[in-house]
């Protein structure tokens, strides 16, 4: 209800403040339809990163989506990535760092079975490769022992040219022992030479059940910074006087000198 105070204006008054009224609402609601389309130009566009065509391959290859590959570049940029080398899986990494005993169990499975493969791969070429060798050099001994000339047992620091022959049982804790020792040293020689004795020459799949177990890097193999070999009686020939192991040596200049594990 009007008060009375409003009641006693005139109507060509109330009529006149109606029509500006009525005038200017049109302009004041398109000032402020201008401001909002403004405002929203202004907004910046929401962007998903995306994976380099590098990065989606690498992904790709680990079996990694995007959302997976992300979290591990994150992870690498805190602690992982200042005490582990950068050639840490991305699976390890994920594994590592799993949010929950089902995700860690999931990114283990993917790795022993990744592991697997890799292990497969290597015995498959391990295979290939005796075979060629048979074939091409059949008969021929893979190290001439009469060519060798076995120097006196002397304690000398290895070289970067030296390549070790270790031989060893499957079960000797001696053995076990003095591998550790090895392979501290295998930045600093050629290579080492890994005989196992007391087992068939046919029974590859116990070699790699030996080397996952002492953790022979698959990665050593490959390279043959490592290789593995059946004894085949290769230590009566060139020592008559060995017959326990672990036995090792150092080929030197095509000579060969038996080492013990003070000498390491």
């Amino acid at each position: 209800m009007m008060s009375a105070q409003t009641s006693n204006h005139s109507p060509i008054i109330v009529a006149a403040v109606w029509a500006a009224l009525m005038v200017s609402l049109p302009a004041l609601a398109q000032r402020e339809s201008s401001t909002d389309i403004e405002i929203t130009q202004t907004l910046p566009e929401t962007t998903t990163s995306s994976l380099s065509e590098l990065e989606r391959t690498r992904a790709d290859t680990w079996q990694l989506s995007e959302t997976e590959w992300h979290r591990y570049q994150s992870l690498m940029l805190g602690i992982r990535g200042s005490v582990s080398h950068a050639n840490l899986s991305p699976i390890e990494v994920l594994g590592i760092h799993a949010r929950d005993n089902a995700e860690r169990r999931r990114y283990a499975e993917r790795w022993a079975e990744a592991m697997r493969e890799d292990a497969e791969r290597v015995l498959a070429f391990q295979r290939a490769y005796d075979a060629a060798a048979e074939h091409l050099f059949s008969g021929q001994p893979l190290i001439d022992a009469g060519k060798l000339k076995t120097l006196p047992r002397t304690t000398s620091a290895l070289r970067s040219g030296d390549r070790l022959l270790f031989f060893t049982a499957i079960e000797c804790p001696a053995c076990d022992a003095m591998l550790v020792k090895l392979l501290s040293h295998l930045r600093t020689v050629a290579g080492i030479d890994i005989y196992l004795t007391g087992i068939p020459d046919k029974d590859s799949d116990r070699i790699r059940l030996w080397a996952d177990e002492h953790s022979i890097d698959t990665q050593w193999v490959q390279t043959r910074h490592v290789t593995l070999n059946f004894d085949a009686g290769l230590l009566r020939t060139i020592a008559d006087d060995v017959v326990e192991t672990p036995a090792l040596f150092v080929r030197r200049n095509e000579q060969l000198t038996r080492l013990s594990y003070s000498d390491l």
